[in-house]
């Protein structure tokens, strides 16, 4: 049994390269790893989220990141005076669910895992410490317990989690999962109620954890524990083995754990989150002008509404126009309409493609 005052154990996905904030965020250097909405980077910002909170005591955070990162994230982390941290490097992407597990067998049983994406903004600091006071009781009992985003419109780009009984205090059960829906489906659920977005933070116990994938995913928890176990460690890194985990199957915690499990359980909360998973987004979340521009770098507006302008050099000026995003990166300038920034991921696709044709001549 745990102990009444648990341990919090902050768990930090930092594997996802970011490319729909091209030509910023690239996958050697991801959107994590930038500091796009403050001074701070989002890894950063994302590290320190748990201060504050006295519920239950804070544990060493562990980080689930990419090999690549390894110099970058160690630098962030000190920048910001934690010292005391784990990170475990794959050696391959493997998805949430894998990455998770990683980090479940190198907690205690115990510990409650609270698992962030490092790429997300969350502005109401108090309101997400509330909601994981709400959840610790179901957690102490192994149930595993996710955290959805009351919705303010139909969004399209999240997938959804449907509510259903009460089981706690501003606790829910989990009737299901919802794919990312189509205009008139978002119109719908936001019309029934007890719909939340899915914001892929988690809290459980590791030993919760890895008992539900031993039921659901006994292979992939097999990978996992062997590549632990056959880890190589120097000092706050760890290596699991490259050809264990490789063998392990790909998925999300989603798919391979939460809509399999019997006790799943959602606190709705509304916490100023934002996945900043578009040059949209960030307009969404940044600080405007009086004409709703949002500017981060070096830029003359004049006359100019509704644009965002992120420049790292040359300075950007635009004159009576509107609805513009104007990005200017590492020797690239991208600029599209406001509304269609999903379409970057055109753009990306379309490098790639150039420059597989191009290393092929």
């Amino acid at each position: 049994m745990a102990s009444d005052l648990m341990t919090i154990v902050p768990v930090i996905l930092s594997g996802g390269s970011g490319t729909r904030l091209w030509p910023v965020s690239k996958p050697e250097h991801p959107k994590q790893l930038l500091p796009l909405t403050a001074d701070e980077t989002m890894l950063q910002l994302t590290a320190v989220r748990t201060q504050g909170f006295d519920a239950a005591s804070i544990g060493r955070p562990i980080l689930v990141a990419n090999i690549a990162h390894t110099d970058i994230i160690d630098e962030q982390l000190h920048q910001i005076g934690i010292d005391d941290y784990q990170v475990i490097l794959e050696p391959i992407g493997r998805n949430t669910a894998p990455a998770i597990a990683l980090a479940a067998l190198e907690a205690q049983p115990d510990d409650a895992l609270l698992v962030m994406p490092s790429d997300h903004v969350i502005a109401d600091l108090p309101a997400f410490h509330a909601a994981m006071a709400h959840a610790l009781p179901l957690v102490k009992k192994g149930w595993l317990v996710t955290f959805g985003i009351t919705p303010d419109g139909p969004e399209t780009g999240y997938g959804y989690i449907q509510m259903g009984q009460p089981c706690g205090d501003a606790v829910h059960e989990v009737v299901r999962f919802v794919e990312k829906p189509d205009f008139a489906n978002a119109q719908t659920m936001l019309a029934e109620g007890y719909h939340v977005w899915n914001a892929g933070i988690f809290l459980f116990r590791a030993d919760a954890y890895l008992a539900a994938m031993e039921r659901h995913q006994p292979d992939m928890l097999t990978a996992v524990r062997t590549s632990m176990t056959q880890a190589k460690r120097d000092g706050a890194h760890v290596f699991p083995d490259a050809m264990a985990f490789h063998a392990c199957p790909s998925d999300s915690i989603d798919y391979a754990i939460m809509e399999r499990e019997a006790h799943v359980a959602c606190v709705p909360v509304a916490m100023g989150w934002s996945d900043v998973g578009s040059w949209d987004s960030l307009h969404a979340i940044s600080a405007r002008d009086a004409g709703d521009n949002a500017v981060r770098g070096d830029a003359l507006l004049l006359g100019a509404r509704n644009c965002l302008v992120h420049s790292d050099g040359p300075r950007v000026t635009l004159v009576d126009v509107d609805d513009l995003i104007v990005v200017v990166s590492q020797g690239e300038i991208m600029i599209l309409k406001r509304g269609e920034s999903q379409k970057v991921r055109k753009v990306t696709e379309a490098l790639k493609a150039l420059a597989a044709a191009t290393s092929s001549n």
